[in-house]
Protein backbone atom coordinates (compact mmCIF):
# COMPACT_ATOMS: atom_id res chain seq x y z
CA UNK A 1 0.00 0.00 0.00
CA UNK A 2 1.34 3.28 -0.82
CA UNK A 3 0.70 6.26 0.89
CA UNK A 4 0.80 9.79 -0.94
CA UNK A 5 2.87 13.05 0.63
CA UNK A 6 0.53 15.91 -0.06
CA UNK A 7 1.68 19.48 0.54
CA UNK A 8 -0.30 20.59 3.65
CA UNK A 9 -1.86 24.15 4.46
CA UNK A 10 0.57 26.62 5.84
CA UNK A 11 -1.96 29.88 6.25
CA UNK A 12 -4.15 31.47 4.24
CA UNK A 13 -2.45 33.74 2.38
CA UNK A 14 -0.12 30.69 0.96
CA UNK A 15 -1.26 28.62 -1.95
CA UNK A 16 2.00 26.89 -3.73
CA UNK A 17 5.39 26.87 -2.82
CA UNK A 18 8.12 25.52 -4.54
CA UNK A 19 10.36 22.44 -3.45
CA UNK A 20 13.85 23.65 -3.24
CA UNK A 21 15.33 20.13 -2.49
CA UNK A 22 14.08 16.85 -1.75
CA UNK A 23 16.48 15.30 1.03
CA UNK A 24 15.53 11.97 -0.11
CA UNK A 25 16.42 9.96 -3.37
CA UNK A 26 13.84 8.36 -5.56
CA UNK A 27 13.65 4.76 -4.05
CA UNK A 28 15.00 5.33 -0.93
CA UNK A 29 13.73 3.78 2.35
CA UNK A 30 12.04 6.44 4.67
CA UNK A 31 11.37 6.41 8.04
CA UNK A 32 7.84 7.54 9.51
CA UNK A 33 8.28 11.79 10.02
CA UNK A 34 11.42 11.88 8.98
CA UNK A 35 11.97 15.04 6.42
CA UNK A 36 11.91 14.15 3.12
CA UNK A 37 11.96 17.14 1.18
CA UNK A 38 11.82 21.58 1.64
CA UNK A 39 9.13 23.62 0.25
CA UNK A 40 10.01 27.36 0.33
CA UNK A 41 7.14 29.76 -0.09
CA UNK A 42 6.99 33.26 -0.26
CA UNK A 43 6.30 33.48 3.49
CA UNK A 44 9.05 31.04 5.00
CA UNK A 45 10.58 27.47 4.31
CA UNK A 46 9.00 24.19 5.64
CA UNK A 47 10.20 20.88 5.91
CA UNK A 48 7.73 18.28 4.68
CA UNK A 49 7.85 14.98 6.63
CA UNK A 50 7.18 11.47 5.43
CA UNK A 51 3.44 9.95 6.75
CA UNK A 52 4.51 6.46 6.79
CA UNK A 53 7.91 4.11 6.31
CA UNK A 54 8.99 2.66 3.47
CA UNK A 55 10.29 3.14 -0.23
CA UNK A 56 10.18 6.82 -1.36
CA UNK A 57 9.00 7.51 -4.59
CA UNK A 58 8.94 11.34 -6.11
CA UNK A 59 6.37 12.90 -8.27
CA UNK A 60 7.46 16.04 -8.76
CA UNK A 61 11.10 17.43 -9.14
CA UNK A 62 13.31 19.93 -7.30
CA UNK A 63 12.50 23.79 -8.52
CA UNK A 64 8.66 22.43 -9.27
CA UNK A 65 5.87 24.78 -8.13
CA UNK A 66 3.35 22.53 -6.41
CA UNK A 67 -0.26 23.60 -5.02
CA UNK A 68 -1.43 23.08 -1.45
CA UNK A 69 -3.16 19.71 -1.37
CA UNK A 70 -0.79 18.36 -4.43
CA UNK A 71 0.39 15.00 -3.84
CA UNK A 72 4.27 15.47 -4.85
CA UNK A 73 4.93 11.62 -3.61
CA UNK A 74 4.03 8.72 -2.29
CA UNK A 75 5.64 6.15 0.56
CA UNK A 76 5.45 2.55 -0.52
CA UNK A 77 4.56 0.83 2.98
CA UNK A 78 5.31 -2.81 1.79
CA UNK A 79 9.11 -2.08 1.04
CA UNK A 80 11.13 -4.28 3.12
CA UNK A 81 13.69 -2.52 5.48
CA UNK A 82 17.45 -2.73 3.80
CA UNK A 83 19.44 -4.53 5.29
CA UNK A 84 16.90 -7.43 5.55
CA UNK A 85 16.62 -11.02 3.45
CA UNK A 86 19.94 -10.64 0.76
CA UNK A 87 18.53 -10.78 -2.53
CA UNK A 88 19.23 -13.57 -4.56
CA UNK A 89 18.56 -11.94 -8.60
CA UNK A 90 22.20 -10.74 -9.00
CA UNK A 91 23.60 -14.47 -8.82
CA UNK A 92 22.93 -15.39 -12.20
CA UNK A 93 24.08 -12.02 -13.64
CA UNK A 94 27.52 -13.34 -11.63
CA UNK A 95 27.53 -16.60 -12.86
CA UNK A 96 28.15 -15.49 -16.42
CA UNK A 97 30.97 -14.20 -16.22
CA UNK A 98 32.77 -16.93 -14.31
CA UNK A 99 31.74 -19.65 -17.07
CA UNK A 100 33.57 -17.14 -19.76
CA UNK A 101 37.05 -17.40 -17.36
CA UNK A 102 36.50 -21.34 -17.14
CA UNK A 103 37.16 -21.32 -20.92
CA UNK A 104 33.41 -21.57 -22.11
CA UNK A 105 33.64 -20.17 -25.76
CA UNK A 106 32.88 -16.91 -26.16
CA UNK A 107 30.55 -15.17 -28.74
CA UNK A 108 32.18 -11.86 -29.11
CA UNK A 109 36.20 -12.49 -29.33
CA UNK A 110 36.76 -9.89 -31.43
CA UNK A 111 35.92 -6.29 -29.59
CA UNK A 112 33.41 -5.12 -31.41
CA UNK A 113 34.41 -1.29 -32.40
CA UNK A 114 31.99 1.36 -30.67
CA UNK A 115 30.15 3.24 -33.41
CA UNK A 116 31.03 6.85 -34.10
CA UNK A 117 28.52 9.11 -33.56
CA UNK A 118 27.56 10.94 -36.76
CA UNK A 119 28.30 14.87 -36.69
CA UNK A 120 25.77 16.94 -35.72
CA UNK A 121 23.69 18.52 -37.98
CA UNK A 122 24.47 22.72 -38.60
CA UNK A 123 22.12 24.90 -37.02
CA UNK A 124 22.71 27.21 -40.23
CA UNK A 125 21.54 24.43 -42.66
CA UNK A 126 18.80 26.36 -44.01
CA UNK A 127 20.83 29.59 -44.79
CA UNK A 128 23.71 31.47 -44.26
CA UNK A 129 25.29 32.24 -41.14
CA UNK A 130 24.64 35.27 -39.62
CA UNK A 131 26.56 36.38 -36.65
CA UNK A 132 27.95 40.37 -35.37
CA UNK A 133 31.21 41.59 -36.35
CA UNK A 134 33.34 40.87 -33.24
CA UNK A 135 31.93 37.22 -33.02
CA UNK A 136 32.98 36.70 -36.85
CA UNK A 137 36.74 38.22 -35.74
CA UNK A 138 36.81 35.88 -32.84
CA UNK A 139 35.78 32.98 -34.76
CA UNK A 140 38.39 33.86 -37.73
CA UNK A 141 41.27 34.26 -35.03
CA UNK A 142 40.12 31.10 -33.56
CA UNK A 143 39.64 29.21 -36.10
CA UNK A 144 36.12 28.11 -35.22
CA UNK A 145 33.74 27.32 -37.95
CA UNK A 146 30.54 29.63 -37.13
CA UNK A 147 28.15 27.58 -38.82
CA UNK A 148 28.12 24.95 -36.02
CA UNK A 149 27.09 27.00 -33.48
CA UNK A 150 23.54 27.90 -32.27
CA UNK A 151 23.49 31.70 -31.95
CA UNK A 152 21.33 33.32 -29.19
CA UNK A 153 20.86 36.58 -31.03
CA UNK A 154 17.92 38.30 -32.23
CA UNK A 155 16.74 35.91 -35.38
CA UNK A 156 19.55 33.33 -34.61
CA UNK A 157 22.61 35.48 -34.78
CA UNK A 158 25.43 34.55 -33.41
CA UNK A 159 26.89 36.65 -30.43
CA UNK A 160 30.56 36.91 -29.19
CA UNK A 161 29.27 35.08 -26.21
CA UNK A 162 28.36 32.30 -28.21
CA UNK A 163 31.48 31.74 -29.90
CA UNK A 164 33.27 31.44 -26.38
CA UNK A 165 30.74 28.97 -24.45
CA UNK A 166 31.71 27.22 -28.20
CA UNK A 167 35.06 26.93 -27.26
CA UNK A 168 34.75 26.38 -23.58
CA UNK A 169 32.40 23.47 -24.30
CA UNK A 170 34.97 22.01 -26.96
CA UNK A 171 37.57 22.61 -24.57
CA UNK A 172 35.41 20.67 -21.69
CA UNK A 173 34.53 17.86 -23.89
CA UNK A 174 37.63 16.70 -25.83
CA UNK A 175 40.11 17.65 -23.13
CA UNK A 176 41.95 19.97 -25.87
CA UNK A 177 42.78 23.27 -26.20
CA UNK A 178 40.51 25.29 -28.91
CA UNK A 179 42.95 26.17 -32.06
CA UNK A 180 45.22 28.97 -31.34
CA UNK A 181 44.46 32.30 -32.38
CA UNK A 182 46.36 33.12 -35.44
CA UNK A 183 47.85 36.40 -33.89
CA UNK A 184 51.92 37.01 -35.02
CA UNK A 185 54.72 35.94 -32.38
CA UNK A 186 55.67 38.45 -29.71
CA UNK A 187 59.38 39.24 -30.09
CA UNK A 188 61.44 37.40 -27.90
CA UNK A 189 61.50 38.35 -24.31
CA UNK A 190 57.81 40.01 -24.79
CA UNK A 191 54.80 38.86 -23.72
CA UNK A 192 52.31 37.25 -25.90
CA UNK A 193 49.60 39.67 -27.36
CA UNK A 194 45.86 38.45 -26.56
CA UNK A 195 43.06 39.25 -28.74
CA UNK A 196 41.22 42.30 -27.70
CA UNK A 197 38.10 41.76 -25.71
CA UNK A 198 39.29 38.28 -25.08
CA UNK A 199 41.27 39.04 -21.81
CA UNK A 200 38.46 37.69 -19.22
CA UNK A 201 35.57 35.31 -19.17
CA UNK A 202 31.84 36.54 -20.34
CA UNK A 203 30.27 34.04 -18.62
CA UNK A 204 26.62 34.41 -18.09
CA UNK A 205 24.03 32.84 -15.31
CA UNK A 206 20.36 33.02 -15.11
CA UNK A 207 18.24 31.41 -12.52
CA UNK A 208 14.82 31.96 -11.24
CA UNK A 209 13.69 33.98 -7.95
CA UNK A 210 12.83 31.94 -5.57
CA UNK A 211 9.34 32.66 -3.76
CA UNK A 212 10.50 34.61 -1.09
CA UNK A 213 12.42 36.90 -2.99
CA UNK A 214 9.46 37.20 -5.64
CA UNK A 215 7.66 38.29 -2.32
CA UNK A 216 10.14 40.72 -0.64
CA UNK A 217 10.30 42.37 -4.51
CA UNK A 218 6.38 42.72 -4.68
CA UNK A 219 6.30 44.15 -1.00
CA UNK A 220 8.87 46.84 -1.42
CA UNK A 221 7.05 47.89 -5.21
CA UNK A 222 4.36 47.75 -3.26
CA UNK A 223 5.16 49.84 -0.54
CA UNK A 224 6.75 52.62 -3.04
CA UNK A 225 3.45 52.40 -5.13
CA UNK A 226 0.99 52.87 -2.51
CA UNK A 227 2.54 55.10 0.47
CA UNK A 228 3.46 58.81 0.39
CA UNK A 229 6.87 57.65 1.72
CA UNK A 230 8.67 60.29 2.95
CA UNK A 231 12.56 59.94 5.22
CA UNK A 232 13.54 61.49 8.66
CA UNK A 233 17.66 61.59 9.90
CA UNK A 234 19.08 62.85 12.74
CA UNK A 235 22.20 61.60 14.33
CA UNK A 236 22.84 60.06 17.55
CA UNK A 237 26.00 60.15 20.59
CA UNK A 238 26.60 56.43 21.15
CA UNK A 239 29.26 56.71 23.79
CA UNK A 240 27.05 56.76 27.07
CA UNK A 241 25.42 53.36 25.63
CA UNK A 242 28.84 52.08 24.33
CA UNK A 243 30.30 52.81 27.87
CA UNK A 244 27.45 51.29 30.00
CA UNK A 245 27.96 47.99 27.93
CA UNK A 246 31.30 47.93 28.02
CA UNK A 247 30.81 48.23 31.85
CA UNK A 248 28.49 45.47 31.83
CA UNK A 249 28.47 42.84 29.34
CA UNK A 250 30.52 40.39 30.90
CA UNK A 251 28.10 40.50 33.73
CA UNK A 252 25.25 40.41 31.98
CA UNK A 253 26.41 37.87 30.04
CA UNK A 254 26.82 35.44 33.06
CA UNK A 255 23.99 36.34 34.29
CA UNK A 256 21.93 35.79 31.47
CA UNK A 257 23.44 33.75 28.87
CA UNK A 258 23.49 36.36 25.69
CA UNK A 259 25.42 38.81 24.85
CA UNK A 260 24.59 42.29 25.79
CA UNK A 261 24.17 44.09 22.01
CA UNK A 262 22.51 47.18 21.14
CA UNK A 263 19.42 46.07 19.71
CA UNK A 264 18.14 45.55 22.89
CA UNK A 265 18.74 49.27 23.68
CA UNK A 266 17.22 50.30 20.48
CA UNK A 267 14.25 48.12 20.78
CA UNK A 268 13.37 49.79 24.09
CA UNK A 269 13.55 53.47 22.73
CA UNK A 270 11.41 52.76 19.95
CA UNK A 271 9.04 51.28 22.42
CA UNK A 272 9.39 54.04 24.59
CA UNK A 273 9.33 56.45 21.66
CA UNK A 274 6.00 54.69 19.75
CA UNK A 275 4.29 54.94 23.16
CA UNK A 276 4.56 58.19 22.66
CA UNK A 277 3.56 59.02 19.04
CA UNK A 278 0.90 56.24 18.70
CA UNK A 279 0.21 57.16 15.43
CA UNK A 280 3.94 55.98 14.46
CA UNK A 281 2.52 52.55 15.86
CA UNK A 282 -0.41 52.44 13.30
CA UNK A 283 -1.91 50.77 10.22
CA UNK A 284 -4.11 52.41 7.23
CA UNK A 285 -6.82 50.03 5.99
CA UNK A 286 -10.30 49.92 4.19
CA UNK A 287 -13.06 49.98 6.21
CA UNK A 288 -15.58 48.71 4.20
CA UNK A 289 -14.28 50.57 1.08
CA UNK A 290 -13.70 53.56 3.13
CA UNK A 291 -9.77 54.06 4.43
CA UNK A 292 -9.37 54.03 8.15
CA UNK A 293 -6.49 54.10 11.06
CA UNK A 294 -6.13 51.37 12.65
CA UNK A 295 -3.87 52.03 16.19
CA UNK A 296 -2.42 49.47 18.68
CA UNK A 297 -2.03 49.39 22.15
CA UNK A 298 1.00 47.23 21.94
CA UNK A 299 4.64 46.97 20.44
CA UNK A 300 5.18 44.23 17.96
CA UNK A 301 8.37 45.09 16.42
CA UNK A 302 9.87 43.44 13.91
CA UNK A 303 13.58 42.41 13.30
CA UNK A 304 15.53 42.61 9.73
CA UNK A 305 17.15 39.65 9.57
CA UNK A 306 19.63 38.60 6.36
CA UNK A 307 19.15 35.14 5.95
CA UNK A 308 20.68 32.74 3.41
CA UNK A 309 17.06 32.75 1.20
CA UNK A 310 16.71 35.93 1.54
CA UNK A 311 15.23 39.17 4.52
CA UNK A 312 12.85 38.13 6.99
CA UNK A 313 11.70 40.37 9.29
CA UNK A 314 10.90 37.85 12.57
CA UNK A 315 8.53 39.85 15.10
CA UNK A 316 8.93 40.56 18.83
CA UNK A 317 5.48 40.04 20.51
CA UNK A 318 5.08 42.70 23.12
CA UNK A 319 8.55 43.92 22.70
CA UNK A 320 7.46 46.73 26.04
CA UNK A 321 6.89 44.54 28.49
CA UNK A 322 10.01 42.54 28.03
CA UNK A 323 13.52 43.18 29.66
CA UNK A 324 17.27 43.96 27.66
CA UNK A 325 17.61 40.10 28.44
CA UNK A 326 14.41 39.02 27.06
CA UNK A 327 14.66 41.00 23.91
CA UNK A 328 18.55 39.80 23.58
CA UNK A 329 17.48 36.72 24.14
CA UNK A 330 14.27 36.03 21.69
CA UNK A 331 16.30 38.19 19.04
CA UNK A 332 19.13 35.05 19.41
CA UNK A 333 16.55 32.59 18.61
CA UNK A 334 14.49 34.24 15.90
CA UNK A 335 17.83 35.01 13.99
CA UNK A 336 19.14 31.34 14.66
CA UNK A 337 15.87 29.99 13.19
CA UNK A 338 16.02 32.70 10.49
CA UNK A 339 19.40 31.64 9.20
CA UNK A 340 18.54 27.63 10.17
CA UNK A 341 15.41 28.06 7.59
CA UNK A 342 13.21 27.23 10.61
CA UNK A 343 11.06 30.41 10.96
CA UNK A 344 6.78 29.56 10.97
CA UNK A 345 4.64 31.78 8.79
CA UNK A 346 2.97 33.33 12.83
CA UNK A 347 7.14 34.44 13.51
CA UNK A 348 6.96 37.08 10.66
CA UNK A 349 3.53 38.28 10.85
CA UNK A 350 1.10 41.15 12.26
CA UNK A 351 4.50 43.24 13.31
CA UNK A 352 3.14 46.96 13.85
CA UNK A 353 6.95 48.83 13.12
CA UNK A 354 10.32 47.55 12.09
CA UNK A 355 13.94 48.28 12.83
CA UNK A 356 16.56 47.19 10.37
CA UNK A 357 20.85 47.45 11.08
CA UNK A 358 22.20 47.97 8.05
CA UNK A 359 25.49 49.50 9.81
CA UNK A 360 26.31 45.73 10.86
CA UNK A 361 27.19 45.15 7.16
CA UNK A 362 29.28 48.57 6.62
CA UNK A 363 25.56 51.05 5.88
CA UNK A 364 26.46 54.77 6.46
CA UNK A 365 23.04 55.97 5.49
CA UNK A 366 19.82 54.88 3.52
CA UNK A 367 16.05 55.49 3.49
CA UNK A 368 14.76 52.37 4.42
CA UNK A 369 11.65 51.09 2.55
CA UNK A 370 8.60 50.45 4.55
CA UNK A 371 7.23 46.74 5.68
CA UNK A 372 3.31 46.80 4.60
CA UNK A 373 0.74 47.69 6.20
CA UNK A 374 3.20 49.47 8.57
CA UNK A 375 3.33 52.89 8.70
CA UNK A 376 6.98 53.56 9.39
CA UNK A 377 10.55 51.76 9.50
CA UNK A 378 14.04 52.77 11.60
CA UNK A 379 16.96 52.37 10.07
CA UNK A 380 20.26 52.03 11.94
CA UNK A 381 23.66 52.49 9.96
CA UNK A 382 27.35 52.22 11.40
CA UNK A 383 29.12 53.88 13.90
CA UNK A 384 31.65 56.07 13.13
CA UNK A 385 33.99 58.34 14.87
CA UNK A 386 33.33 61.89 14.05
CA UNK A 387 34.44 65.61 15.00
CA UNK A 388 31.16 66.86 16.78
CA UNK A 389 30.60 69.71 19.55
CA UNK A 390 30.90 68.13 22.66
CA UNK A 391 27.71 67.89 24.60
CA UNK A 392 29.23 68.52 28.14
CA UNK A 393 31.60 71.62 27.01
CA UNK A 394 29.89 73.40 23.95
CA UNK A 395 32.03 75.42 21.33
CA UNK A 396 34.36 72.67 22.14
CA UNK A 397 34.89 69.93 19.38
CA UNK A 398 35.30 66.42 20.37
CA UNK A 399 35.70 63.11 18.45
CA UNK A 400 32.50 60.69 19.41
CA UNK A 401 31.28 57.92 17.98
CA UNK A 402 28.10 58.52 16.09
CA UNK A 403 25.43 56.54 14.30
CA UNK A 404 22.89 58.12 11.69
CA UNK A 405 19.52 57.51 12.19
CA UNK A 406 16.85 57.24 9.66
CA UNK A 407 12.90 57.17 9.97
CA UNK A 408 10.93 56.07 6.87
CA UNK A 409 7.17 56.68 7.09
CA UNK A 410 3.97 56.52 5.33
CA UNK A 411 2.97 60.88 5.04
CA UNK A 412 -0.87 59.69 4.70
CA UNK A 413 -0.86 58.59 8.67
CA UNK A 414 2.03 60.29 10.06
CA UNK A 415 2.72 64.23 10.31
CA UNK A 416 6.48 65.30 9.56
CA UNK A 417 6.05 66.81 12.82
CA UNK A 418 5.04 63.34 14.92
CA UNK A 419 7.94 61.99 12.78
CA UNK A 420 10.76 63.91 13.70
CA UNK A 421 9.16 64.08 17.35
CA UNK A 422 9.43 60.53 17.20
CA UNK A 423 12.74 60.04 15.90
CA UNK A 424 14.58 63.38 18.81
CA UNK A 425 12.55 60.56 21.91
CA UNK A 426 14.66 57.36 20.25
CA UNK A 427 18.02 60.01 20.07
CA UNK A 428 17.26 61.31 23.59
CA UNK A 429 16.72 57.65 24.91
CA UNK A 430 19.73 56.36 23.74
CA UNK A 431 22.22 59.25 24.28
CA UNK A 432 20.60 58.78 27.97
CA UNK A 433 20.54 55.05 28.47
CA UNK A 434 19.52 55.18 32.23
CA UNK A 435 16.31 56.41 31.14
CA UNK A 436 15.30 53.71 29.61
CA UNK A 437 16.54 51.01 32.65
CA UNK A 438 13.97 53.33 34.86
CA UNK A 439 11.46 53.07 32.17
CA UNK A 440 11.58 56.65 31.37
Amino acid sequence: MATDIVIPSVGESVTSGVISTWRKADGDYVERDETVLELETDKITMEITAPASGSLRRIAGEGDEVAVGAVVGSVDESAAKPGGAPATKAEPAKAEPARAQAGAPAKAEKATPEPVPAPAPSPHASGPVRATPLAERIAREKGVDLSRIVGTGAGGRVREQDVLAFMQSAQAGNGAAAPAPSVAPAPSGAPAALPPGLAGARAVARKKMTPLRQRIASRLVEAQHTAAMLTTFNECDMSAVMSLRKRHKDAFAERHGVGLGFMSFFVKAVTGALRASPMVNAYLVDDDGSPAIETHDYCDVAIAVASPKGLVVPVIRNAETLSFAEIELTIKELATRAKDGKLDLSDMTGGTFTITNGGIFGSLMSTPILNPPQSAILGMHAIKNRAVEHPDKPGEVAIRPMMYLAVSYDHRVIDGAEAVTFLVNIKNAIENPERLMLGL
